[in-house]
């Protein structure tokens, strides 16, 4: 038996011709197979098969621990789906779950509690969205059995009521299983092979290519993704936009396209730091040194610069490392000048500033043509941290690590150190070292002898210097056991070159 055919048997919930013993029968062949043509057949595993008949009976099929009873309650990571009957308006179906046992979490505390078992979830989620149209449920914490299941998706799944009224406080994912066949094998294979990935079965030699396409998937989806249309899109909508993430995820080169393909270059790159002030960014008073004598004027800063651009065609003022200055005190009474749709209609304000600059004007606006563009590295905790009257007045954009990225460029040690790496911190990091992850540029090289030296002499040093900070909490242990692999491997593929 293959998993094409446990994903016809639950796609085909309980269908009307039959009976329920014949189908109990052919979901424990159907499940049993599996070991020995996806995974290997000495796997520990363990299933339940209860079709029962009633009204108000609740039938379910899958797969618990391998250490429960044979029967009555258990605890623990489960997948298991809901058959149902067809009825006048409905063809039979199931929904497919991840739960939680009754008993509680014992004996899975482990994974249920680890932070990237939720993670890869929503990454499934957003996989099986994309790929298949698959719209699943994935509860924010596994481990709250006391959350009921969300009423206002109740609609959607209204058929199986009499099951969420029983074991919605247990579900922490569903999908209604689609009837199209290659959507309802998509679908329960990638369930199924996340659910094995987490128990540790060992997929055979023909199924490898499969699974292993899925664990990168869930890595290119562990973050949502944007790209240079959508960034440009919400810039024209909303003008000011931060980009903002790790280190090493092509926030300035992001910029920098936009600038160059959507701009047609007009613009100005420049890059904040402690010592920038409201005189280099708005206008200030800067000595001149004319004919040996020295004297001062007030000279208009980059803000200004770009303002005057921007009245002859649209402009890109581009900041990068925009928080690494003080930006309200940058600013001063330039913020109020910042109202994006104020501006779209033509009705921008107008400040006074408190010299008038080189040109004879003495106030400041902002044109319909200008747009800005920041880039924030969100790991850096020396920056400053922006004021809520500077952060309404921006769209923030996150950019996280793109594995496909890396993957594209074909190096084999670069995609597999990208990807132990990933999976670290998408694992054990709490929420707010995720932050953290060193982005995808620390893996591009041209050469294999370019990519080992950028990650001996950039990657580790930056990774040994979070564990001396202190700041990978639980994921400390597992970060410096990546560091030994990468060594080694480093030293492998030097030998070898």
């Amino acid at each position: 038996m293959s998993i094409e055919s446990l994903a016809s048997i639950i796609a085909g919930g309980q269908p009307p011709a039959v009976s329920r013993d014949t189908l109990a029968e052919q979901t424990r062949d159907a499940i049993d197979g599996l070991f020995g043509s996806r995974y290997q057949a000495r796997s520990r595993y363990s299933a339940r098969v209860a079709l029962m008949p009633g009204a108000d009976a609740v039938s379910f099929a899958g797969f618990v621990h391998e250490d429960s009873p044979t029967s009555g309650v258990y605890g623990g990571m489960s997948l298991v789906w809901f058959p149902i009957e067809a009825t006048d308006d409905e063809p039979a179906g199931s929904l497919l779950t991840f739960v939680c046992g009754t008993r509680g979490l014992a004996p899975d505390e482990q994974i249920l509690g680890r932070p990237g078992h939720a993670r890869h979830l929503q990454a499934l989620r957003r996989y099986l969205g994309r790929e298949h149209g698959a719209a699943v449920w994935v509860k924010h914490d596994p481990t709250n059995l006391t959350e009921p299941f969300p009423k206002v998706l109740r609609p959607s799944f209204a058929r199986f009521k009499q099951v969420l009224d029983r074991y919605g406080n247990y579900i922490y994912a569903a999908v209604l299983v689609p009837r199209d066949s290659e959507r309802a094998r998509g679908v329960v294979s990638a369930f199924v092979d996340f659910y094995a990935w987490e128990r540790g079965w060992t997929p055979l030699k023909a199924a490898k290519p499969e699974t292993d396409a899925l664990k990168n998937a869930l890595r290119g989806h562990l973050f949502p993704r944007v790209g240079k249309d959508e960034v440009h899109a919400l810039l024209r909508e909303r003008r000011f936009v931060i980009l903002q993430g790790p280190p090493g995820t092509g926030k300035t080169r992001l910029a920098a396209e936009l600038l160059a393909s959507r701009f047609e270059g007009r613009g100005m790159a420049v890059q904040f730091h402690p010592a920038v002030t409201y005189e280099t960014f708005v206008a200030g008073i800067s000595p001149d040194v004319e004919q040996s004598a020295l004297r001062f004027q007030v000279k208009g800063g980059w803000l200004v610069e770009a303002a005057r651009q921007a009245k002859e065609g649209d402009f890109l003022l581009v900041i990068d490392e925009i928080n690494r200055a003080d930006l309200g005190r940058v600013l001063g009474e330039a913020i109020y000048l910042f109202e994006s749709r104020e501006i779209a209609r033509g009705e921008g304000r107008t400040v006074r500033l408190p010299h008038g600059l080189d040109d004879g004007t003495d106030t400041l606006e902002i044109p319909q043509g200008l747009f800005l563009l920041g880039t924030m590295n969100s790991a850096d905790r020396s920056i400053a941290i922006l004021d809520l009257a500077v952060r309404r007045r921006f769209a923030f954009v996150d950019v996280w690590p793109d594995i496909g990225v890396v993957a594209d460029q074909g190096r084999q040690l670069a995609t597999e150190a990208f990807g132990r790496l990933l999976d670290v911190f998408a694992q054990y990091a709490p929420d707010d070292a995720l932050v953290l992850v060193p982005g995808h540029a620390y893996f591009l090289a041209d050469s294999d002898e370019e990519l080992i030296r950028r990650l001996r002499f950039e990657l580790m040093p930056l990774l040994i210097e979070y564990l001396q900070e202190g700041r990978l909490g639980a994921c400390e242990s597992e970060l410096r056991a990546y560091l030994d692999w990468l060594e080694g491997e480093i030293a492998r593929h030097g030998a070898s070159a």
